[in-house]
This record gives C-alpha cells, sequence and structure tokens, in this order.
C-alpha cells in the first residue's frame, strides 16, 4: 500500500515538467460550469473639451474700474475699396488736406486759421436797401467801425446816410387820386443816423471753394443804439406851368428833429485771406415817430404865419419860437416861380392832429470790409 502511494506521487512529479512547456497557443478548454464570456459593445468617445479656469472671485463695487460703452463704427457712404490713385495732383495737400485724393475723407473740424480778438474792422456798405417798404422807401449807404474786443465779441460804431429818402409809390397814389395819406408818423422819414453797440459771433466755419481754396465764415449778431435825423413830406413833386411852359417843382420835405434809434440784425461775414471780407446783413432799425413841428415850427407858429401872409406883415416881426426856421416858407423859387408861402397850410395841417408811431424800417446790407 505504501509503495503504491509512492509511486503516484513520482508519476505526478514527472508530468508537471512537461505540462509547463506546453505551447501558449493551445488554451485550455472552459468547463461546462464556467460562464460564458460576453463581448463588450464599443463606446462613443466624447469631444474633449477644454478644461475652463476656475471662476476668479467677483471684485468688489468699489474697487471695479467702469467700462466704457463699446464704440458703434461710423456709417459711411463711400466703398470700403480702396480707389487707385495714379495722377499726381492727388497727392497735392491743398491746405494742409488731400482735397484731390479719393481715398481720403477729412471729418474734423480745425480752429479759426484767422483770428479776430484785438483787430479792427472796417466795413462799407455801398448799397443798403429798404426791404419792408410800405410807406417809405429808403436807399442809402452805410460805415461801420469794429474792434473785436475778443474772439467772438465786439464793439462796434456804426453810421448810415440815406441819399434817397421818400414816401412809398403807395402813398403817392393815394395823394395824388383820393387825397389821402397815411399819417405822418406813420410816413416819417430816416435821412441819417449813428449808433454805438456790440457784435457777436456765435457759430463759425469754413466749406471749400472751386476745390482748391478753403473760406472763413461767422455768424454775426448786432444791436446798438443811438440817434438818426428824420424828416416828412409836405409837399410832392408836383407840375408847375409859368408863360406857357411847365416845369417840374420838386418834393419838398420839412426836418422833424433827431429821434431815438435803435437796431437788431444779423448775417454772415465770409472772410478771404488774412485781412479782406464780405457781408451779408440784415438789420431792423427802430425809430421813435412823432411830428408836433414841422422845420422847427408849432402849431402856434404856423397860425401866426398864415396871418401875417394875409396881412402882408413880415414873417420876422411875427414873434415866432426860437426853432422855427420861417425863411422857408418865405420867398418865390427863382427857376420854377413856386412861392414858398403856400406851403404853410400844407404844414399847418400835418401838426394841427400830432401823430405818433413806432417804425421798423429793415433793410439790407451788403459790403466788404478790411480786417488790421
Amino acid at each position: 500500500m505504501r509503495s503504491t502511494s509512492l509511486f503516484a506521487f513520482l508519476l505526478a512529479a514527472a508530468a508537471a515538467p512537461a505540462l509547463a512547456q506546453a505551447p501558449a497557443s493551445e488554451k485550455p478548454t472552459p468547463s461546462e460550469t464556467a460562464p460564458i464570456p460576453v463581448k463588450p459593445e464599443p463606446r462613443q468617445q466624447r469631444p474633449i473639451e477644454p478644461e475652463q479656469p476656475a471662476a476668479e472671485p467677483a471684485p468688489s463695487v468699489e474697487s471695479q474700474p467702469p467700462v466704457a460703452p463699446p464704440v458703434a463704427p461710423l456709417a459711411t457712404s463711400e466703398p470700403t475699396g480702396l480707389q487707385p490713385v495714379s495722377a499726381p495732383e492727388e497727392q497735392v495737400l491743398v491746405n494742409g488736406a488731400p482735397l484731390h485724393n479719393p481715398n481720403v475723407s477729412v471729418h474734423v473740424v480745425q480752429k479759426k486759421r484767422f483770428a479776430d480778438e484785438g483787430r479792427h474792422e472796417l466795413t462799407l456798405y455801398p448799397m443798403v436797401a429798404q426791404v419792408n417798404g410800405r410807406f417809405t422807401e429808403h436807399f442809402g449807404t452805410a460805415f461801420h467801425y469794429t474792434y473785436h474786443l475778443q474772439e467772438n465779441f465786439g464793439l462796434q460804431l456804426s453810421t448810415q446816410y440815406n441819399w434817397y429818402s421818400n414816401e412809398s409809390l403807395f402813398n403817392l397814389e393815394l395823394i395824388d387820386k383820393v387825397r389821402e395819406q397815411a399819417q405822418a408818423a406813420s410816413a416819417l422819414l430816416l435821412l441819417w443816423g449813428v449808433q454805438a453797440g456790440v457784435e457777436v459771433t456765435p457759430l463759425y466755419g469754413k466749406f471749400a471753394f472751386y476745390d482748391n481754396h478753403l473760406l472763413q465764415f461767422s455768424l454775426v449778431l448786432s444791436g446798438g443804439a443811438g440817434l438818426g435825423s428824420t424828416r416828412v413830406l409836405v409837399r410832392p413833386e408836383v407840375s408847375n406851368e409859368v408863360d406857357g411852359k411847365t416845369f417840374t417843382v420838386p418834393a419838398r420835405f420839412g426836418d422833424t428833429g433827431s429821434k431815438f434809434l435803435g437796431s437788431v440784425g444779423g448775417g454772415f461775414r465770409v472772410q478771404f485771406g488774412d485781412s479782406m471780407a464780405l457781408r451779408l446783413e440784415v438789420r431792423d432799425q427802430v425809430y421813435t415817430a412823432r411830428v408836433d413841428r414841422v422845420d422847427g415850427c408849432s402849431l402856434q407858429d404856423f397860425q401866426k404865419l398864415e396871418d401875417g401872409r394875409s396881412s402882408g406883415t413880415p414873417f420876422s416881426e411875427l414873434g415866432l419860437t426860437g426853432s422855427c426856421q420861417y425863411q422857408r416858407f418865405d420867398g418865390v423859387d427863382p427857376k420854377t416861380h413856386k412861392n414858398y408861402r403856400e406851403d404853410i397850410v400844407l404844414g399847418k395841417d400835418l401838426v394841427g392832429n400830432p401823430s405818433s408811431d413806432v417804425l421798423n424800417n429793415l433793410s439790407f446790407y451788403g459790403g466788404f470790409s478790411l480786417l488790421f
């Protein structure tokens, strides 16, 4: 029995190296009770997302700097592509800007090329024409002196003389056809005026002239006050027949004294270079109108003149007021043989019913200036 067990042990020991040297390709047969292996299905690979950095803690409101709002791009109607530049003149600078270059657009308003502060300006208006004449018509010439105290503020002294001032054709037609006319105060005429005032230039700019010059313009506003000399129509122009010959007797005007004169206006000044400028303005001259004396004579003076004419008493002995210019109602015109004493009745009618009004003389001013 013991020998049998020993024989089995030696046989098992001899078979062990043979089993260890068996080829690796030979797989052991699975047991009937062992579980059947199942092939796993392939998994779909997800795209690898980049790792996001950890969120930093939000800064406090006090330490957070202000964020500027996004600036929208400027809209433009020009093509986005550059235009070919071949002509040499397109590279020439006009007053510092290539105005002929199609690839360049200037959008910046530069400073004024010529400063006005501390300069003097003399302005001549050869033609001043009234544009709102209903009962009156005025044409004249004006001269203004301006000292530019600051760039946008100046002191101004202005004078004006109306070499033509008469009642309008509408009013003269009323006198000729229906023997009616506007009140003397409503038809008061301005002969000359002197004013002192100020001028301001709130806006200025530039524009291209013939594509190679830049002109500087300014919006000017002005105002002033002073005195003006007025007159009234005593007798319109008439025809007088003497010895079979017809003479034209000129119109007769009577002095009505000095009146308060004020003005407001506005317009444009276009500057050419450093010392020349063109001015186009509209001004409204306002003056008080009251007719109670003609040639210095009051209603009482005209009554004495009429009595002296009837009695043949010399006018110098009638005891008239010192302001009455009675010489203008005495004598005969040597050319037309017009008797001036006939105007006494006309003057008396003007002051018989004293009238007052405030007149607006709206006029257009066109002239040129010299700056130095």
